[in-house]
């Protein structure tokens, strides 16, 4: 059953094919000098295939092996598909910060869509900024789209064992730093962690984003998380060629969609899948590209009543495979339908209410009864230390910590804290709050991974494994950890975050959603006063452009020049076609 309407409308693309004159005669010959014959009266439409695969980028490198599915779907079903290239925003390489890229990744790929011939679109991304940023561009664009993600690496075996991407990383980098780990195990370490492309195969933001964008509607619903190497994945790349031809010649735009409630769901998803923090800062952005409505109070009341029920790493135990296995995402929604605005469209023009499935009750997808943490995933803390919000991950961090009353330990800036850190001179104990300033989105710029600041190599030889920790970073989705993030406003823009000294009071209740910083009026004032923002090495090109503008992580860290404020704002405007 399709409730989307369908309907025949004149391509955009036939603005630059159609007539005899001297302009539309030499379009016509670009497309067919590479293998595609036009005729004025075209009746085929042509699908943009956004490409980010790149070498320096093993995440998304598979994306290239399913184009040629891809295009074949497209063909078959009377289109005529064009590849392009997009920015390729790699986790691993990519520095200071891939996030310092999503949105230009995002104007690049909304500038494609505006100046060539284009009416429909596959985005092929799958890092963890690759999708949130090319989908942003598509929704501001709002041409028909579908996102296709290449799915999660192999599980890597260490000693006999499964192991985690990311998380298993993180873990034996502290047993590392502490001498429990040798060179030679650490050095065998590092060999199998080789185990293949694709993202992180834990319920890492990779994985978070693409459950996320399905949730939207704009993923064939059940394929977001079909492993790379399946045969699953193949068939699902023929599947979106096809479908965004029948996409396309029907009109369904993401506007048509994606609502306020695919929003809502999108959080549900998160909140019960134990998503990355990351994936809301995205959501916040995507939010914005549309109507802005989203906001953190939601994201906290839109967890009310649900739990984590995904035993996936870092939450759970298992692997992200074991979760598409159980039914993905279509089975975790069945178990959480309840919450589920379920007459929300899916990427098909049919309902979620249509396309779910069922799970077995011991499978990693558990149910609400059953769940592998009592609460939902995220917690939300507002206060005189974060007026605009930040978040955690609670169903990552230790219960016995969220509500903790500590005395600061400051570093100002990454690189502070990497000389410090380990210091045996640190006046540090396992009560202390650790606070990691100037490394939000202005600060950096980029608002790099940093918050899961380590814990203090004396700390651990005690066997402190955590510790509250607080900044106005981000965290990788395969993270854990009691760490309080994208605390806004960031403290390179005089957030009260860049007032706490060594020695102050930090009072955090995440239950009841407080994060404060203890001083006296008169004590706050005089380092108000005296607060001076630090001058940026950064005098032109994009990082520049982008302290300039970039908005707080509470609005997802967007452009202020991107977002729109009104309705007049939104509209796409197209180019003028004529003599280049």
């Amino acid at each position: 059953m399709t409730n989307l309407p369908k309907f025949t409308s004149n391509f955009r693309s036939s603005e630059w094919f159609a007539g005899e004159s001297e302009v539309s005669l030499a379009h016509r010959v670009v497309l067919a000098s590479v293998g595609y014959e036009i005729d004025a009266n075209n009746s085929k439409p042509i699908i943009g295939i956004a490409d980010s695969s790149s070498d320096l980028n093993p995440c998304n490198l598979p994306l290239r092996d399913f184009i040629p599915a891809i295009k074949q779907g497209i063909i078959d079903a009377g289109g005529i598909p064009m590849v392009f290239p997009v920015m390729s925003l790699g986790e691993d390489l990519m520095k200071p910060t891939a996030m310092l890229y999503r949105n230009l990744l995002s104007m690049e790929v909304e500038e494609y869509l505006r100046s060539y011939p284009i009416d429909g679109v596959v985005l092929l991304a799958n890092c963890d900024k690759s999708v949130p940023g090319s989908l942003m561009g598509a929704l501001s664009a709002d041409l028909p789209t579908l996102m296709f993600t290449a799915g999660a690496r192999p599980a890597a075996l260490y000693k006999g064992r499964r192991i985690g991407t990311g998380t298993e990383l993180w873990r034996m980098w502290s047993e590392f730093r502490s001498g429990n780990v040798t060179e030679s195990d650490w050095k065998e370490f590092e060999g199998c962690l080789n185990c293949g492309l694709g993202s992180c195969n834990t319920m890492g933001t990779a994985s978070s984003v693409a459950l996320m964008v399905e949730a939207l509607g704009l993923t064939i619903p059940g394929t977001s998380t079909h492993p790379e190497n399946s045969q699953e994945r193949k068939d699902s790349a023929y599947q979106t060629g096809t479908h965004i031809v029948e996409m396309t010649k029907n009109g369904w735009t993401p506007s048509k969609i994606v609502t306020a409630g695919s929003f809502r769901n999108a959080v549900r998803v998160l909140q019960s899948c134990g998503g990355s923090t990351n994936a809301i800062i995205h959501l916040l952005a995507l939010s914005g590209r549309i109507d802005g409505k989203l906001t953190l109070n939601q994201v906290r009341n839109l967890g009310e009543g649900l739990s984590v029920i995904v035993d996936v790493e870092p939450s759970g135990r298992e692997l992200i495979q074991e979760f598409n296995r159980a039914g993905a995402l279509p089975a975790l929604i069945n178990r959480i339908r309840d919450f589920f605005e379920l007459n929300e469209m899916t990427a098909l023009g049919t309902t979620w209410r249509e396309n779910l499935a069922e799970s077995s009750p011991k499978s990693v997808i558990r149910s609400l009864e059953n769940p592998i943490y009592s609460k939902a995933a995220f917690g939300v803390v507002f206060g005189s230390l974060a007026p605009d919000g930040a978040l955690i991950k609670v169903s990552a961090a230790s219960e016995e910590l969220l509500v903790h009353t500590g005395e600061a330990i400051v570093f100002n800036g990454y690189e502070d804290m990497l000389a410090r850190i380990d210091d045996p001179d640190l006046n540090v104990t396992k009560d202390s709050v650790l606070v990691l300033k100037n490394c939000g989105p202005v600060g950096v710029p980029g608002m790099p991974e940093w918050g899961m600041i380590p814990i203090p190599k004396k700390l651990i030889a005690e066997g402190v494994n955590d510790m509250v920790r607080i900044s106005d970073a981000r965290m990788s989705g395969t993270s854990f950890g009691t760490c309080i993030l994208h605390v806004s406003p960031e403290s390179a823009v005089g957030g009260p975050l860049a007032l706490v000294e060594d020695g102050d009071l930090i009072e955090m209740n995440v239950h009841a959603g407080v994060l404060n910083l203890i001083i006296e009026d008169v004590e706050r004032d005089r380092r108000i006063e005296k607060w001076q923002p630090q001058k940026s090495a950064h005098l032109r090109g994009w990082p520049a452009l982008y302290q300039q503008h970039v908005l707080q992580a509470d609005q997802g860290c967007d452009l202020d020049f991107l977002r729109p404020n009104s309705g007049e704002m939104r509209r796409f405007v197209p180019p003028v076609v004529g003599r280049s």
